[in-house]
């Protein structure tokens, strides 16, 4: 996903659109970035999601490589995608 893909589908310009997300204080890739950090955590932490692979999550979310998905869970959350899967279930 791209700010050119959401702009198509609004019928405005990419710019106008990366002007809208950057009023919020970020880019229109932070802000994409952490749609689908937070997308991923929803499922992490769905027990109906439980046994669902976590790199099967990572695409479901947007994230095309594994590798980067870790990353950016343990920069933002300070954990891995399976430490904050294992810490819903340690009650």
């Amino acid at each position: 996903m791209s700010a050119a893909t959401v702009a198509k589908r609004l019928d405005v310009t990419p710019r106008y659109v990366r002007l809208l997300v950057e009023e919020t204080g970020r880019s229109f890739s932070e802000h994409l970035l952490e749609r689908r950090l937070g997308c991923a955590t929803v499922m992490l932490l769905n027990p109906a999601k439980k046994y669902r692979r976590i790199a099967g999550i990572a695409l479901d979310c947007g994230f095309g490589d594994l590798s980067y998905f870790n990353r950016a869970v343990r920069r933002r959350y300070g954990t891995t995608p399976s430490e904050t899967r294992e810490s819903a279930w340690k009650d």
